[in-house]
C-alpha cells in the first residue's frame, strides 16, 4: 500500500474530515485512518498508486456535477418527469424524485445524494420537505446545495494541481461561501475580507455526505400540528448543554468505503463515560473524536451558518 499524510485534512476541522471520507467515495480504492498527532491528520493509502494519482483520476468533471440526481433539473435518460427541486420542495415533486432516482439506480449510483440531504419523513405544514443540517440555506441567490456545488466546483481548473496542494495544506483559498457550513470561511466581525474557501476540500467534503443519511420520525405535521419534527442526520446527536451537535470519530486501522460506513454504524460516541472493559472506541480502533459547536451570530437576521468543534474527552 502507498500512503501519504493528508496535513489539510486535519481531524478537528468537519470539512477536513468530511473531505477525507469524500475521496473514499470518490475513488473507492482508497483507504483511509488518521495518525495520532495533536490534532490528527487524514492518510490516504491505495495498492500500486500514488493516492493523490487515484484521487485526480476519479475528479468529476462539469458534466458529472450537473448530472447529479439533486440537480434543480434532472432528466433520466428515459424522459420520466423527475420533479423540480428548489429550496423549498412540495412532497410530490421529491416524491417524483425518488422514484426517478430508484428507476435508475444503476445509471445513477449518486442516488445518495437525495437522501443525504432531504427527507420526505420530515414534513413542514406547508407540504414541503426539510433538508439536513449539512444542507443550510445560502446567501441571496444560491440557496441550494446542488447550486453551491457546482459554483465552488468550477474554481478548479486543474484538478491535478490543486487536489495534492489542497490535501498538504497548500492551497489557496477562493472568494466563495463554498457548502456554508466550514466555520474557517469566516472573519472577525470587523474584517472586510469576503469569505474564503478551498474548493477542493468543498468538494470533496460534498461527497462525504454519502455517508449521512437523512430521515425524520415520519410525523405528518398537518395532522399533528402540535408535535415537534426535526430532521434526524447520521452522526447527530442532543448536545449536553441543549440542542443538537454532530459528532465524528477518527481511527487507527486502515478503512475503505464500506468499512468506514460499518464502523459508524456501530461506534458509540457516548460510550468514552461508560466504565466497560472494552468500549467500542477501542472495538474499532477510535482513538479521538470530535463535536460540533454552531457558529453563534450577531443578529437573528443573519443568515451566516457554520460549524466549530470541541474535542470529546
Amino acid at each position: 500500500m502507498n500512503q501519504v499524510k493528508c496535513p489539510g485534512l486535519p481531524s478537528d476541522w468537519v470539512n477536513g474530515w468530511l473531505a477525507a471520507l469524500g475521496a473514499t467515495v470518490l475513488a473507492p480504492r482508497l483507504r483511509l485512518h488518521w495518525t495520532t498527532d495533536a490534532p490528527p491528520i487524514a492518510v490516504l493509502s491505495a495498492p500500486d498508486a500514488d493516492p493523490f494519482d487515484v484521487l485526480v483520476r476519479k475528479w468529476p468533471d462539469k458534466d458529472a456535477i450537473a448530472a447529479l440526481p439533486i440537480a434543480v433539473d434532472w432528466h433520466p435518460p428515459d424522459g420520466q418527469d423527475a420533479g423540480k427541486l428548489e429550496r423549498q420542495v412540495p412532497v410530490a415533486e421529491f416524491v417524483k424524485r425518488a422514484q426517478a432516482i430508484r428507476a435508475h439506480a444503476r445509471a445513477h449510483p449518486q442516488s445518495w445524494t437525495l437522501t443525504s440531504t432531504l427527507t420526505d419523513l420530515c414534513v413542514d405544514e406547508n407540504d414541503k420537505v426539510q433538508h439536513a443540517p449539512f444542507d443550510p440555506p445560502g446567501p441571496g441567490t444560491i440557496k441550494w446545495l446542488h447550486h453551491r456545488l457546482a459554483k465552488i466546483h468550477d474554481h478548479v481548473k486543474d484538478p491535478g494541481e490543486w487536489i495534492p496542494k489542497s490535501l498538504v495544506c497548500r492551497a489557496t483559498r477562493v472568494k466563495d461561501n463554498g457548502l456554508g457550513f466550514d466555520q474557517t470561511r469566516i472573519g472577525s466581525s470587523a474584517d472586510v475580507t469576503p469569505k474564503l474557501t478551498d474548493p477542493v476540500i468543498e468538494v470533496l467534503a460534498f461527497f462525504g455526505l454519502a455517508f449521512l443519511t437523512v430521515r425524520g420520525l415520519g410525523v405528518d405535521a398537518r395532522r399533528n400540528p402540535k408535535t415537534k419534527q426535526r430532521v434526524r442526520q447520521r452522526g447527530w446527536h442532543k448536545a449536553e448543554q441543549g440542542g443538537h451537535c454532530f459528532r465524528w470519530p477518527v481511527w487507527t486501522p486502515s478503512l475503505d468505503r464500506d468499512a468506514i460506513d460499518a464502523l459508524l454504524d456501530v461506534w458509540d460516541p457516548e460510550q468514552r463515560t461508560k466504565r466497560r472493559k472494552q468500549t467500542t472506541w477501542d472495538l474499532y480502533g477510535v482513538h479521538a473524536a470530535w463535536e460540533s459547536v454552531a457558529f453563534k451570530t450577531d443578529s437573528t437576521s443573519d443568515p451566516t451558518r457554520a460549524f466549530g468543534s470541541r474535542r470529546l474527552a
